[in-house]
């Protein structure tokens, strides 16, 4: 039986990953960094915001104020550009609701900070709030290290493997396998063929495919 399901945030719940895209290019140009940003969102996404700092400047010494300084800027960029066309990735709050409405705990594991996640709540406006947020500024190991993962779940009270995990980020997919959880591929910013594994129960482009197919029905979740 599954107990809980714990999503990613940025292209999963949201579908944010091209303003993500364009705040980076931004970024680099003020930094005057000269850098394949397409090679940066493949690195980078599923990361802290340190590490993705570090990884962006070459510097893995780089300590973590002056990384989050430049965190700080990159993400209001983000938040600029992403504020006027705000949009949920299809069918997500539907899901969420169904999910809730069948005794599911909900929860999330992001990378995004505390301030992308309250910008995303506030624009979702979900009818019921997850049961808990873990997020990329807490200090855990960002993905492919199931950290996040883990915690969400034990947050919430469930082993590991009565958990799926949603994710569209190849990093996070090999996360989900790291904390032993099965796993859902949102194709909303990856090809489906980087998103599969042996753990993974289906890929689809978005949450409607999941709601056509009786997904929560067909894999025998737990029902108030």
């Amino acid at each position: 039986m599954v107990h809980a399901l714990i999503f990613d945030m940025d292209g999963t719940m949201i579908d944010s990953m091209p303003s993500h895209k364009r705040s980076w290019a931004e970024f680099a140009q003020r930094q005057g960094l000269e850098v394949d940003i397409s090679d940066v969102m493949r690195r980078t996404t599923g990361r802290t915001g340190i590490e993705c700092m570090r990884i962006l400047f070459g510097r893995p010494e780089m300590g973590e104020d002056e990384a989050m300084a430049h965190v700080h800027v990159k993400e209001a960029v983000y938040r600029e550009l992403f504020s006027p066309i705000f949009a949920e990735v299809a069918g997500f709050k539907t899901f969420f609701d169904h999910a809730h409405a069948r005794g599911l705990k909900l929860g999330v594991g992001t990378a995004g900070d505390r301030q992308n996640q309250a910008f995303a709540y506030q624009h979702l406006q979900m009818k019921v709030a997850p049961l808990t947020t873990v997020g990329g500024d807490e200090g855990l190991p960002g993905k492919p290290e199931p950290a996040i993962f883990l915690e969400a779940a034990r947050r919430m009270g469930v082993e590991p493997e009565r958990c799926i995990v949603f994710e569209d980020a190849p990093l996070g997919i090999e996360a989900a396998r790291r904390a032993g959880m099965r796993a859902v591929g949102i194709a909303s910013s990856h090809h489906p063929d980087e998103l599969t594994g042996p753990h993974v129960l289906a890929v689809v482009p978005d949450y409607h495919a999941l709601i056509a197919s009786r997904f929560l029905e067909t894999h025998h979740v737990v029902s108030s």
